[in-house]
């Protein structure tokens, strides 16, 4: 992926500075598609999924998950809190039910 400044760049040399978008392509050692896929877009687009994510070991254990949560009233708003080894923690039982439908 290319950076803003690159964008900057070619954006500027193509329509400021009038350069065709050929010469700005071997000037800058880039595709001809690249350089007009960067004059549509002033920043880059990143990425977007084309599909959901597929959920094969937690999407059958989902509904189990949330009756377990919903049954449980009589815990505090923060009990859902726990930490796992990839350093993030979930502070309600609503983030983490959250969580797990994404």
């Amino acid at each position: 992926m290319f950076g803003v400044e690159l964008y900057a760049t070619v954006r500027q040399l193509v329509f400021l500075d009038g350069m065709s978008r050929r010469d700005v392509a071997r000037r800058l050692g880039i595709s001809r598609d690249t350089v007009a896929k960067m004059c549509r877009y002033a920043a880059p687009p990143g990425y977007v999924r084309t599909k959901a994510v597929e959920r094969p070991k937690i999407g059958p254990l989902i509904g189990v998950i949330d009756a377990i949560l919903d049954a449980d009233e009589t815990a505090p708003a923060k009990r859902g809190t726990r930490r796992s080894g990839f350093g993030f923690g979930f502070a309600t039982s609503t983030a983490l039910r959250a969580a797990t439908r994404r």
